[in-house]
């Protein structure tokens, strides 16, 4: 049995809606995030994703959830640099963060957009061939959010609000600091290491050395760590998807297990040519959960445990879950609410 000590629990939430009631969904997401800080979990998290039925700017969602939150962490998990410009999303991150009063957490990752090509000239300007869509553009957000004016001691911007020397407006101070890489790969790890990101760890990652999910993912930790540079130690949250029975009735006990059953089989051996593997779900009782838990080899490496939830339960599922987490397994493992 694995020694544990969790001390920071966060929840990430898929944010869907139906085809034609997007207010709801999103409504019922925002009451998501109120009733878990109110189980004190300590951070709350939102998927972004693109022209899919869920949360497309998790900026203007969060924005939201400023106003309906006071402590809990307010998360993005992650935005896809390959659809931002670095510079207007650092203004929008930084509104929220000053909004939040410094509760923004923000998850990115780099990469071509995924819908590109379907975009066409909807999105493109240019190219794509002739835009960077490299870790530089993650880059280049961290570059905005820093404490620097713009040009030198000469340069001003004039407007009816007055001459002022330019800067990226608003400060947020701290966020830069908050900022998060989803890394699945060694090279991606490294990167976020060296160039002081904290890291987000999921339930997808490449198997580059082998076919074992667990010690791949020990192996991206034990990377990281190495490639922090300056006396730094980021912060690391480790994914699960975790789904309790215990307070669950009987019909949507069998539906949980059916869930986890239909999503067996691609954990069973790496996908595709990028060898993807893909954790196992866990789905049980409280006692069964903890016990996978107690052996899971990584825990041991991170004091932060983020649930991820899966997508298209209704908002008493995903209450019952999260209800079930804070009372019967993250006090096992040694979180207290805040």
């Amino acid at each position: 049995m694995s020694s544990t000590g969790i001390r920071h629990l966060a929840f990430l939430t898929p944010g869907n809606y139906a085809e034609g009631d997007p207010l709801a969904g999103i409504e019922a997401a925002l009451k998501l995030f109120e009733f878990g800080e109110k189980l004190g979990f300590d951070g709350a998290w939102v998927r972004q994703r693109h022209l899919e039925r869920g949360v497309s700017s998790a900026a203007t969602f969060l924005a939201a959830a400023t106003q309906r939150t006071r402590r809990i962490e307010l998360g993005a998990a992650v935005i896809q640099m390959g659809y931002e410009n670095p510079f207007r999303l650092a203004e929008d991150l930084a509104t929220v963060d000053v909004l939040s009063r410094g509760r923004l957490q923000v998850g990115l990752s780099a990469g071509a957009p995924l819908h590109g090509a379907l975009l066409g000239n909807r999105f493109h300007d240019a190219a794509p061939n002739t835009v960077d869509f490299t870790h530089k553009r993650v880059g280049r957000l961290k570059a905005n959010l820093e404490d620097v004016l713009l040009g030198d001691e000469e340069t001003f911007v004039e407007s009816a609000g007055g001459r002022v020397r330019p800067r990226v407006q608003p400060y947020a101070p701290g966020l830069v600091d908050r900022l998060w890489y989803g890394g699945g790969s060694l090279r991606s790890v490294e990167w976020a290491g060296r160039n002081g990101f904290n890291l987000l760890l999921g339930n997808v990652l490449s198997g580059e050395t082998t076919d074992d999910f667990l010690q791949a993912q020990l192996g991206l930790i034990e990377r990281y760590r190495s490639s922090e540079t300056g006396g730094r130690k980021g912060r690391v949250a480790l994914g699960r998807v975790i789904v309790p029975l215990d307070s669950a009735d009987t019909a949507t006990r069998k539906r949980y297990r059916e869930f986890a059953a239909g999503r067996v089989e691609r954990t069973l051996a790496p996908q595709g040519e990028r060898r993807t593997l893909f954790a196992g779900d866990l789905v049980g009782t409280s006692g069964e959960i903890l016990d996978r838990l107690h052996g899971d080899p990584v825990l041991p490496h991170v004091s932060e445990l983020r649930v991820e939830l899966p997508y298209n339960f209704s908002s008493e599922e995903y209450e019952q879950i999260l209800t079930d987490l804070s009372r019967r397994i993250a006090p096992e493992l040694g979180w207290r609410a805040s």
